[in-house]
């Protein structure tokens, strides 16, 4: 989300300045890499890089591909065998043990529906998305490109000559039934079908100083940030300039300022616990998948005691969802290191993950695109 958003705002700025453009994805990795299909960086004509689609040893080469792109006005597939241990330039450098085929597109701006204006759509709501690249490897010089996206269950499809109807439907309803990327073989093309999850909202229910290193970290990763509390004299915007919204609020005020779906987190870190249990009280049974409560087990256990006495039942539903004392257990301190522990623990949960160390992961680190 947070790389798509940093491209179309670059791609909006090489426009006002008269800059030619190329968007670069990563369509289908065999074996290992940084980045999966899916990953984008933007080109200028002029060399200038938004985005990334390796760890940075394939972005000199893909920079000249692009600007090559840029000058013909074309699409290209560039495809990058990194499992060479001989290869000075990709092999050794990255030892990824992977192969990467990457597609150039040169951004035609009269088109209103190039590839940035459809991953701008993808993005404009708080709904998953699906965008649609095809690409040949056994014919490099027939590329379509990224010309597909289904948004609020509607397809925007600029050419249908690579898919029909059926298989369209069927793909789409596989990437958004799994929440995962396909990426499919019809005829002499393959189809990458790229599932874009809703932007990931966190509102933290308290605006102490402790709450400040969250909402910066929370930023670098994209998310909306909502700051809520019932402080005037915290709840300022000066306080939290990265912050998408500060509110000043009563609990019940608060679900009606935001719409809450399996996207929307809360973190409940007032220090007041009557304001951290009558908002508890308002979203225990609400779609969301995370509510980390700051303080110890007691105060957790204490809640339920409070929610059962007051008629609010509590099952194994919305257990699942409570996280209390808040964080990954990772040795934090002070509330710098809280924050990456609790946004740690967010992602992990979004992600379905339980947060093992890698080194002790015996499968792939990244989830395989399934392919069909």
């Amino acid at each position: 989300m947070k790389e798509i958003k940093d491209i179309v705002k670059a791609y909006k700025k090489a426009h006002n300045d008269g800059l030619k453009t190329a968007l670069a994805t990563v369509v289908k990795v065999e074996g290992s890499s940084y980045r999966q299909a899916g990953a984008r960086m933007l080109v200028t004509e002029d060399g200038q890089l938004t985005g990334a689609i390796s760890g940075g040893c394939l972005e000199g080469d893909a920079l000249r591909k692009a600007v090559l792109a840029i000058h013909q006005k074309s699409k290209k597939l560039v495809t990058y065998d990194t499992s060479n241990p001989d290869d000075v330039e990709f092999g050794v450098q990255l030892g990824c043990n992977g192969i990467v085929h990457i597609l150039f597109e040169y951004i035609d701006e009269s088109c209103a529906q190039n590839p940035i204006h459809l991953l701008e759509r993808s993005i404009e709501n708080r709904m998953a998305s699906i965008v649609i690249t095809s690409f040949s490897i056994e014919n490099r010089s027939m590329q379509i490109g990224t010309v597909g996206l289904m948004n609020n269950h509607k397809v925007t499809l600029l050419t249908s000559d690579f898919i029909t109807d059926t298989e369209l439907q069927n793909l789409s309803l596989q990437v958004l039934e799994k929440k995962q990327s396909v990426l499919s073989k019809i005829s002499s093309s393959e189809i990458l079908l790229q599932y874009i999850s809703p932007q990931t909202t966190l509102l933290i229910a308290g605006a102490g100083n402790d709450v400040k290193p969250l909402v910066e970290t929370a930023y670098i990763l994209g998310w909306k940030t909502i700051v809520a509390d019932g402080r005037a004299t915290h709840a300022l915007k000066k306080r939290f300039p990265t912050a998408s919204e500060v509110i000043l609020s009563k609990p019940e005020e608060i679900i009606h300022t935001i719409e809450i779906d399996e996207a929307t987190v809360f973190v409940l870190m007032t220090h007041n616990y009557n304001y951290d249990l009558a908002l508890l009280k308002l979203i225990i049974d609400q779609p969301t998948q995370y509510i980390g409560l700051l303080g110890p087990k007691t105060k957790l256990n204490r809640m339920l005691e409070d929610l059962k006495n007051d008629g609010i039942g509590v099952g194994e539903k919305e257990l699942s969802k409570l996280y209390g004392p808040v964080g990954m257990d990772i040795g934090a301190e002070t509330s710098e290191e809280i924050a990456i522990s609790v946004i740690a623990e967010i992602k992990a949960v979004l992600s379905g993950k339980k947060g093992l160390s890698l080194r002790d992961k015996k499968e792939k680190i990244h989830t395989d695109i399934i392919r069909i």
